[in-house]
């Protein structure tokens, strides 16, 4: 999770249940994101964690249930948000670098809309183009230091910029176009880097290109409902990874390219995607 939300869940996963007809336990950790959210450079804090184990279906739900209820059940216990809870239980996050990292999520400027010149560091974040600065609490709120707070709770910002990404995508000017190091798996036993090449992310997909120019691997809206997208991924940098069942490609943008933003865009590319395939149904 980005935000502290929950991400998609793929769709017929209750008709794989029903195929197994095994009982599904469901584990689910508290404190865990607010111990070491994505975006905060790997750096650990002081939060208890626990973990929950329930029984989501016994073996005779899952043969007896329909997949419809299934699905309904399934989205419940997967629907959360950390930083709601964070609040709710009034648990505090002390450290001072509490914010190292929040423009990984927060790349879009609430008050200017300039994408690309917001930075956390340490509990603000702050705008380089128009000098907006917000706080970030010890209960995980943020709170303008002068002015309007356009956003307090931080998945309400991922949101809007959800929504932008939709409307760019909607007028056809959406795009991500970087010069990226590659990283290839093939052997599942190791990645290999491979040097540099470039990226598009256009309404028509992913195309992955060498140092040569020569097309490496496209990806249609289509191939995916999500974006395996991670920061500081292994350490070596914020990462986009496609492929297929052959071949996996990490993308690791040269020039700080929000990877947030490419998977909500691919996000939204698969569900336009598939309203279309409705429509003309």
């Amino acid at each position: 999770s980005f935000d502290g939300c929950a991400t998609p869940l793929p769709k017929g996963l209750s008709r794989l249940l029903k195929r197994l007809r095994v009982p599904v336990i469901m584990i689910k950790t508290s404190g865990a994101f607010l111990r070491d959210p994505l975006y905060n450079c790997l750096q650990k804090r002081k939060v208890p964690v626990h973990a929950d184990v329930t029984c989501l279906f016994s073996r005779r739900e899952t043969e007896t249930l329909d997949a419809a209820e299934m699905d309904k059940i399934l989205r419940d216990a997967f629907t959360f948000d950390n930083f709601a809870d964070q609040k709710k239980s009034r648990t505090a996050v002390t450290e001072p670098f509490r914010a190292d990292g929040l423009h990984r999520i927060l790349y879009r400027c609430a008050a200017c809309g300039a994408e690309g010149a917001t930075e956390g560091r340490g509990t603000e974040l702050f705008c380089r183009s128009c000098g907006k600065k917000y706080t970030l609490t010890e209960y995980g709120e943020l709170s303008a230091q002068d002015g309007k707070t356009e956003f307090s709770h931080i998945p309400d910002w991922y949101e809007a910029e959800r929504r932008e990404v939709r409307r760019e995508i909607e007028n056809g000017s959406y795009l991500l176009d970087t010069e990226v190091e590659i990283g290839v798996m093939r052997d599942y036993k190791a990645i290999y880097m491979t040097g540099s090449g470039r990226l598009r992310h256009d309404c028509g997909g992913f195309t992955l290109t060498d140092g040569e120019g020569k097309v490496l691997y496209r990806q249609k809206p289509q191939a995916s409902y999500s974006l395996y997208a991670d920061y500081f991924w292994y350490e070596l940098g914020d990462v986009i990874c496609i492929g297929d069942r052959e071949t996996l490609y990490y993308c690791f943008p040269k020039d700080g390219s929000p990877v947030a933003k490419a998977r909500l865009a691919a996000e939204e590319l698969y569900k336009i995607a598939k309203e279309r395939l409705c429509a003309n149904a």
